[in-house]
């Protein structure tokens, strides 16, 4: 059995704390500065709850740590967790700045431990399925991408006002904290992003005066992208075009399929697959981590691929504030 720590237990700590803990693989220590949240998940999951970091670690030891904090601690966190020996799973964004990521890989060498990031789209066999599918040149030289996203996110994140995400400097804001999925997702399946044109602003979520809408030109290399996302529209709805020289492909997260339409065809064919519960994704990411841990393959989004969508994410805000193009370097 592996011991997982789990720092922070904010929304994602939580789901994290309870789905490590549904894999069976495992057991779960949590720590908060909060009272409110130590008291909730002692008493939900009957696990450790310890109020710091270093109480955490001065009560036991642990093979693995899941960093749940906000992204300005992340990196911080990790160079610390690594030099004591610990695998470690990060949440997205990796940082909010790229201060600490020549630290962070090298204590990583040095470690000699996993490291992977929670970009969850890499779980999904709608996305997962794609990227299979593409690994065999079936559509020839990709020419064009596109992602359209968007949802009613006080829905979903009803305490958006008071946490993390009404702060760039949190790794608030929905370039950051949103459309980083879609790109980091789109990276995994077609390559790096190279280019970055990026308008953004906040047009309708209350309290809050960070982004809410962006409009993304890209380029991946040679491929021409746009991303375009908002966190106020009726339907939760994503979708991804994939356009070659010999077809296309199409991911629906939200009606959980991807179909290909390869040139002469009449009409799309779909892989559909059936409906899943949230936390099914997430009991899947658990378990591609400790595989990981275990030296088996996994999907999981590497350090270096979320050194790469930071990127984007720091190119996506500059070129917002200055209303310029911005190559990633």
């Amino acid at each position: 059995m592996h011991s997982i720590l789990i720092i922070g237990c904010g929304s994602i700590g939580e789901r994290h704390l309870r789905c490590f803990q549904k894999t069976g693989r495992c057991t779960v220590t949590a720590c908060d500065t909060n009272p409110a949240l130590q008291a909730a998940m002692a008493d939900r999951y009957g696990v450790p709850v310890h109020p710091t970091l270093d109480a955490a670690l001065q009560a036991a030891t642990y093979d693995a740590a899941v960093i749940c904090t906000p992204a300005h601690i992340h990196l911080p966190i990790a160079i610390r967790l690594l030099a004591a020996g610990l695998h470690l799973f990060i949440e997205k964004p990796l940082a909010i700045d790229q201060s600490l990521v020549a630290e962070t890989r090298h204590a990583i060498a040095a470690a000699q431990r996993h490291v992977a990031v929670a970009y969850v789209y890499h779980l999904m066999p709608w996305v997962a399925g794609v990227h299979s599918f593409l690994a065999s040149s079936p559509l020839g030289k990709i020419l064009h991408v596109s992602a359209v996203s968007g949802q009613h996110f006080p829905t979903f994140r009803p305490a958006y006002r008071d946490i993390y995400y009404a702060r760039h400097d949190l790794g608030g804001g929905a370039i950051q904290d949103a459309i980083t999925h879609t790109v980091n997702a789109m990276e995994w399946l077609v390559g790096p992003c190279t280019r970055v044109y990026c308008d953004a602003a906040h047009q309708f979520l209350d309290g809050v005066t960070v982004e809410d809408t962006v409009n993304v030109t890209a380029r991946h290399g040679s491929i021409l992208a746009s991303y375009v996302l908002n966190q106020f529209q009726a339907p939760n709805e994503t979708t991804f075009l994939i356009h070659g020289e010999l077809g296309s492909v199409k991911i629906e997260l939200h009606e959980r399929r991807w179909g290909v339409l390869l040139r002469g065809d009449a009409d799309w064919t779909w892989h559909v697959t059936p409906v899943m519960e949230r936390d099914d994704l997430f009991i899947s990411q658990a378990h591609a981590f400790m595989d990981g841990m275990e030296g088996k393959s996994h999907p999981l989004c590497t350090f270096e691929e979320a050194v790469q969508t930071l990127r984007f994410n720091e190119a996506a805000l500059l070129s917002a504030s200055t209303q310029l193009p911005v190559p990633l370097a």
